[in-house]
């Protein structure tokens, strides 16, 4: 067997064993990194650290520390109740106030794991108090993550952006994010009409209650969360200065966040002792092993192996769809960012032939990677079901898993037709 065989099959094997043991793929990947880099590649541990992200690992814990941050001092709280309040208490808006909070959050740089936490609980208790489809409220909550997932500051897009500059691919940042906010949003208008969302056009908080969810929801949100204290206003500015920082000055999203969050926690100490604590740690892990293992099949050349294997299909169109469900299906039970850093790279030699265009073909595998993440078996998916009161969860897991089922079947050939076919890029 090939050396370039026998590291596809151990990064098989780290899918395996990280999804149907709950251990993290980070880890896994290190330690296949290691393993296939002494015993297979004879790479000292220079070679195999030549492929550690020193940049992506500064952009996840400095975007990740300064919303933690802004957790900690209620900002995330306080931005969730003025848009509840926005919508003056209209119930058939509360789905896509939900789905509008989720990808802000998410477009400025929180995890998408995160931001969902944050939303689906307030999300699925408006749902349970006021007769909406936990489906619909669950949905709209996951897909409205994604929709921001790959603005230019947002995580997703930093890893995607980074590796398409790393491998030298022409990419459009704006394509990316764009690509995944439509997608997202379509599909999310399709789920509000087929699960009873039209039904709530005349019904507001104020006819129905007090706006009050009975412990969980607007209620719990009340009176702390609608002042705006001086650690909130100057997080909110936090913010804003970073979206400044990366899209009108260019400067790196990763070091302007810890820098933020650095001078947010010499005024605020306490928030910040805890919000290191909050830092997206397994995600560090996850993409750092990841990459580092997508490193070591560089050097040893299974990049090009396998690219050329999919180029060698003879058909490019048909060798591009099957990378789009292969990202689809390894997703919807493992890490989306985990997938998009390791295909991506795989589709390097495939993509250098000029046949597809490079542009389209990254915004389709990132789409398919990520739109399926409403799976229960994904950590998205997993959230919402946890989270919804006074369900048959049995019921709403086969709900869940059914309808990410439909995704991962539908949406790859779709993004394939739109994106690839095209040519775009």
């Amino acid at each position: 067997m090939s050396a370039e065989l026998i590291s596809i099959l151990v990064l098989v094997v780290v899918f395996v064993i990280a999804t149907t043991r709950s251990i993290n793929m980070g880890a896994l990947a290190f330690a296949a990194a290691f393993g296939v880099g002494e015993l297979v590649a004879d790479l000292d541990a220079d070679g195999i650290f030549a492929g550690f992200p020193g940049d992506l690992f500064v952009v996840l814990v400095g975007v990740t520390y300064l919303f933690a941050i802004a957790r900690a001092n209620g900002t995330t709280d306080w931005l969730v109740h003025a848009a509840i309040r926005l919508v003056r208490g209209r119930i058939v808006l509360i789905p896509w106030v939900m789905f509008a909070i989720t990808g802000a959050l998410t477009a400025i740089g929180a995890v998408s794991p995160a931001a969902v936490a944050i939303v689906a609980p307030i999300a699925l208790s408006f749902a349970a108090r006021y007769g909406i489809s936990p489906l619909l409220m669950g949905a709209l909550v996951v897909h409205g993550a994604q929709a921001g997932g790959f603005s230019p500051i947002s995580i997703y897009g930093s890893i995607v952006n980074g590796v398409v500059e790393r491998e030298n691919l022409p990419g459009n940042e704006l394509v990316l994010f764009f690509a995944s906010l439509v997608v997202n949003l379509i599909i999310a208008a399709i789920v509000f009409v087929l699960f009873g969302g039209l039904k709530l056009k005349g019904r507001d908080l104020e006819s129905e209650g007090d706006g009050r969810t009975k412990g969980n929801g607007a209620g719990e949100l009340a009176a702390d969360a609608a002042n705006l204290t001086p650690a909130r206003t100057a997080t909110l500015t936090a913010l804003a200065a970073l979206v400044v920082a990366v899209l009108v000055f260019d400067l790196d999203a990763g070091l302007s966040a810890i820098t933020l969050a650095v001078i947010l926690s010499a005024f605020w100490p306490d928030a910040s002792r805890k919000a290191v604590t909050e830092v997206a740690w397994p995600t560090v892990l996850l993409i750092c092993g990841v990459l580092t293992y997508v490193g070591v099949l560089e050097e040893m050349g299974t990049i090009e192996y396998a690219g050329n294997a999919v180029g060698d299909i003879g058909v490019p169109l048909l060798a591009a769809v099957l990378l789009c469900y292969i990202a689809a299906i390894i997703s919807a039970f493992a890490s989306s960012v985990g997938i998009m850093g390791a295909l991506i790279p795989l589709a390097v030699p495939f993509l250098a032939q000029g046949e597809i265009g490079a542009v389209g073909m990254i915004a389709a595998l990132a789409v398919s990677a990520t739109v399926v993440d409403v799976s229960p078996f994904s950590t998205n998916g997993a959230l919402v079901l946890a989270a919804a009161p006074d369900v048959d969860r049995e019921r709403f897991f086969r709900q869940l898993m059914v309808y990410g089922g439909i995704v991962v079947a539908a949406v790859p050939a779709a993004v394939w037709l739109v994106m690839v076919v095209p040519g775009f890029g």
